[in-house]
């Protein structure tokens, strides 16, 4: 009982040591992933900005007679163009901010960014994704005639089934790392700035 009682005391002793990570410790730690964030946003618009090329090459590659195809792609193409700046903008909202140069601009910036990450994944996406099948759609009437029904079946189920899997799982999985990576990094630097404040 006696050795509980000690080991007890120990674990009390322990919870009451405050664990300080300096100021500039957590600074460093906050712009890596700043800057993570800014590497995958980059990364996002140059995977939009291929499959837009790809497309684009598709289309003057090969000689389709259907207007609904041309209609199709016009509309991916569109659609990829359109989110292909809605990110871009993003990127740059964090791209052209330093927290050590104006630690308030550079929190209202991550707010916006936050903001505007929201909407982008809930109100926008919607425009996308619609955009994207019906494209997809029409792009396969002239298409699908052409192939056996193995072929068809296998091309819808994968076409739409993929567009429902990123719009449901994918899409909530995101917005739920996104919300809170952004949330912990403002955090990160309200705490940031508090203990500048406190030092200075």
């Amino acid at each position: 009982m006696q050795e509980f009682d000690h080991i007890e005391a120990l674990w009390a002793k322990h919870n009451t040591v405050d664990v300080k990570i300096s100021a500039d410790e957590m600074l460093k730690q906050a712009k890596k992933e700043v800057s993570g964030m800014r590497t995958k946003s980059l990364l996002t618009v140059v995977g939009m900005t291929l499959a837009f090329i790809a497309l684009a090459i598709l289309w003057f590659a090969i000689d389709f007679q259907s207007l609904t195809t041309h209609i199709g792609i016009s509309l991916m193409i569109g659609a990829i163009i359109v989110y292909t700046i809605i990110l871009y903008n993003n990127y740059r909202i964090l791209a052209k901010s330093d927290f050590t140069a104006n630690p308030n601009e550079f929190m209202a910036k991550l707010k916006l960014y936050q903001l505007k990450r929201f909407r982008l994944y809930n109100r926008l996406y919607w425009f996308y994704a619609i955009a994207i099948s019906l494209g997809m759609a029409f792009y396969f009437l002239e298409i699908l005639p052409h192939l056996a029904l193995w072929a068809k079946i296998t091309a819808l189920v994968l076409s739409f089934g993929w567009m429902i899997f990123c719009s449901t799982l994918v899409r909530k999985a995101v917005i739920k790392k996104d919300k809170e990576r952004i949330a912990l990094l403002i955090e990160k630097f309200e705490r940031i700035s508090g203990q500048f404040k406190e030092q200075h």
